[in-house]
């Protein structure tokens, strides 16, 4: 009876943590067959850059196998260092995302796809925005939309499914045909359409409304993004699968 107890108790452990046994920034053989490609190697910035950019910015470095931003030098915490960056590779179109970070006290970020760079405009002006944020301590933490795994300033996720500062978290974003879903650790959080009347609707009730990015419409392809919002976020795990 115990040894059937243990056996139990282990497969809800490995249904609850997939990453359980394998090493970080890595593919498993199924996720390979899948069509699933690394976006960071653990090691390197290889095939990133800073948005509008070719180098990477300073206050992003790798740390312990992830891949670090902070606050700037002769920053404040909330004080960006024009540091978004982008994976300048490739432009997706329809695909799933999955990316791992962990949140410094107060921190804010963001997830950005269908990037289309604007010189001089800041990453958010012409992308959709997935939020990364310390839920509890964060000083944007006051409007539902504007919490971890939300469409930013448009849709809200269920804030329980986030783990909290200091933990890991995974944000898987799926995109085909102009239908996104985000899932926040494994539990689908926001659903929406782009391109539709509704989406239109959104966008105008949103800080977006006045942004030429949006109202000119949403790139149907563009560049994955990461937020350099002037606070300490890790990442790893930065993976894309197609969708043919």
């Amino acid at each position: 009876m115990k040894r059937q107890i243990l056996l139990s108790c282990m497969t809800l452990l490995l249904a609850a943590f997939p990453m359980f046994g394998q090493k970080a920034n890595t593919l498993t053989p199924k996720e390979q067959k899948d069509g699933w490609v690394l976006m960071f190697n653990g090691k390197d910035f290889a095939g990133w850059r800073q948005c509008g950019a070719t180098a990477m910015p300073k206050n992003w470095i790798i740390e312990d196998n992830t891949m670090k931003v902070f606050t700037g030098e002769g920053k404040q915490p909330g004080q960006g260092s024009d540091g978004d960056i982008v994976y300048g590779d490739k432009k997706f179109k329809n695909f799933e995302l999955s990316v791992d970070w962990k949140a410094g006290n107060m921190a804010n970020s963001g997830i950005f796809f269908d990037v289309r760079e604007v010189p001089g405009k800041p990453i958010y002006y012409a992308a959709p925005e997935v939020q990364i944020l310390d839920n509890v301590n964060a000083t944007d933490n006051k409007i539902p939309s504007h919490l971890a795994g939300s469409l930013y300033d448009m849709i809200a996720a269920d804030p329980k499914t986030v783990h909290p500062a200091g933990e890991w978290n995974t944000c898987v974003i799926k995109v085909e045909n102009g239908k996104v879903t985000h899932f926040m650790n494994g539990v689908k959080v926001v659903e929406y359409t782009m391109w539709t009347p509704e989406w239109d609707k959104m966008v105008a009730n949103s800080k977006f409304k006045t942004f030429p990015g949006f109202t000119e419409g949403i790139s149907k392809e563009g560049l994955i993004g990461l937020q350099d919002h002037g606070y300490t976020v890790w990442f790893r795990n930065i993976k894309i699968r197609e969708i043919k």
